[in-house]
Parts: structure tokens; sequence; C-alpha cells
């Protein structure tokens, strides 16, 4: 049982250090001293700089590209906080990698997610934080506590300064899969929701069959967790511009932002494109239709709340 007494400190991997130390800011402690750092073969070398017998850890790392090296990374400061005494482990996820293979979509396929759930339960985590997952229940695939954030009050927020006219806007689903998120998003500021159709003939490359919904001369704002390669996103975007939209904005928790993501949302309809900074996306990558706002207010919030051993979900309503 954690003692609510006990002193709360704020580690770092590698992933997104900008975040880790703006989190820490906020909760109001020095970012922790620890490296992470490799041996000449690639492995990982962690060395703690401070005590932490007793603590209340939280360590941040996304598990983003490269995941492999990522979720090593954690899974290594989580085993060294174990040995070192930590009284409590709390694995701060901002992006859970491996979220997207979740069920078995075909035969012989893996199921990464709970393998990662799996994984980090066994090196010694405590308690997971994260936000936005691909597949909520991924919760499900863990034995131990995980606190879901969510992303959208922030974007929502952000939003709020293109919807001048309801009349005027309709909030749309890039694919069937994000319908949900779409429709909370969408209620939320009490809006038409419109649902892009389309069918996907291998990954990564997806074909836009039809919409559903008026966007004819209308405001299209595509809502959705991620963007990987944007091949979706930049599908359905067109195909909007091409049913009438007069102009198209997307919002994503996940700025992934693979392979040609940034050179298809330059030549895409996409006037403008928001992701939260739960990903570290490099400087170069921000072009002028590519803008990233912060999370780390809510996830200092979070951290405070199971601190002191309080509700987190009372955040959200």
């Amino acid at each position: 049982m954690i003692h609510y007494n006990r002193e709360v400190k704020i580690f770092t991997g590698n992933a997104n250090v900008p975040l880790a130390k703006k989190i820490a800011e906020r909760v109001g402690v020095q970012l922790g001293n620890a490296m992470v750092e490799r041996f000449s073969d690639g492995e990982v070398n962690i060395t703690i700089g401070e005590t932490v017998r007793g603590c209340d850890a939280f360590l941040v790392q996304p598990t983003s590209s490269p995941a492999n090296e990522t979720l090593m990374e954690l899974l290594i400061m989580i085993d060294a906080f174990k040995r070192a005494s930590a009284e409590r482990i709390t694995a701060v996820m901002p992006y859970y990698g491996y979220a997207r293979q979740d069920r078995k979509a075909r035969a012989r396929d893996p199921i990464s997610a709970k393998l990662v759930a799996d994984l980090l339960t066994m090196a010694g985590a405590d308690r997971i934080l994260t936000m936005d997952l691909h597949a909520p229940q991924i919760q499900g695939f863990f034995n131990i506590p995980v606190d879901h954030l969510i992303g959208m009050p922030l974007l929502y927020e952000y939003f709020r300064e293109y919807v001048n006219n309801k009349d005027d806007v309709v909030i749309v689903s890039p694919d069937v899969g994000s319908v949900n998120r779409t429709r909370q998003f969408a209620e939320r500021i009490d809006l038409p929701i419109a649902v892009v159709d389309k069918r996907r003939p291998k990954a990564n490359v997806s074909e836009v069959m039809n919409i559903i919904g008026e966007v004819n001369n209308k405001k299209v704002i595509m809502v959705d967790d991620m963007i990987d390669t944007a091949g979706t996103l930049c599908h359905a975007a067109k195909a909007l511009e091409e049913h009438g939209a007069k102009e198209v904005y997307a919002f994503a928790t996940h700025g992934v932002l693979s392979g040609q993501a940034i050179e298809r949302i330059e030549n895409s309809p996409i006037r403008e494109l928001i992701v939260l900074d739960t990903i570290a996306v490099p400087s170069a990558k921000l072009t002028g239709k590519i803008k990233q706002i912060s999370c780390a207010n809510l996830f200092a919030d979070a951290i405070r709340r199971i601190h002191e051993g309080m509700s987190v979900s009372t955040m959200f309503k």
C-alpha cells in the first residue's frame, strides 16, 4: 500500500524529454537524475543518480519510434527502480506503442498489445498512466491499475475558434473505426457528424469509398486518435473536398507522422493539423500546416491525483 506522504519523483527515458520536463515543472518538482544510455553494442544502460528508496516514482516514456528501443528503455527503467526499492512505480506512457495489434484480425496474428502489457507488469510496474489508447479494451489486458486520460478536451478548447457558426461545421470520422471518438467530440459541442467509409486493400494503404453525411459547403474537422503515415487522413480530406467541403481541418492525439506523412499532409487539402505532444515531433516536421499543443498540464494533474490517492476520472466530468 502506498503511503501518501512519500516523496513524488518524476524521471524520464529518452523518448520525450521535453514533455517530461514540462510535466515535472507543473507538478512542482525537479526532473529526477537518471541517465539512460547505451553500451557500445547498443544495450540499454540505466544509471539512477539519486536515492529513490520508498518514493512514489513516475517514469515518463512514450513507446514511440523507435518503438522497440523506447519500450526496452522503459522496461529496464522499471526494473532498475524496482531493485532500488521505489515504493510504487507508475509507467507514464503518453503514447502506448503496439496498441494497434489488440486482437487477432487474421489467422496467426499476434496480440502485441497484450504482450506489452505482460512485459510491463512482469518488469515491476505497479500502475500505468496513458492517453487515448488506440483500443480502449487494452486496459483489460493489465492486472494492475490503468489510468486512461482523454486528450479530447484539450483539442476541444483549441477548436472552439473554428465553431463560430454551428450550422457551418461538421465533425468527421476519417474511417468507421473512429466513429465513437468522433461522436463524443461532436456531442460535446453539439455538432453533426459525417463518416468517411473506406476499404483498405492492404496495410497502410486506404481507398475511400463514400461519405456518410452532409459535408457540402461545410467546414469539416476530422478527429482521430493518431496520425501515422497520414494515408487515411489525406485520402479522407481529398474525398471531403470532392464532396464539396469548403475547409478541411484535422485533430489527432498522437502525431506518429512516419514514412511519407509530412509530404502527404503538405500536398493535401488539409489546412491545419493539430496534434498533442504525447510524441516528440522534430521541429523539421512541424510545418506550416502542423501544430502541436501540450498535454503536460493534464498529465501533471493526473500524477498529483494518483500520488494523493484522489480520483482521476473526475478530471473529465
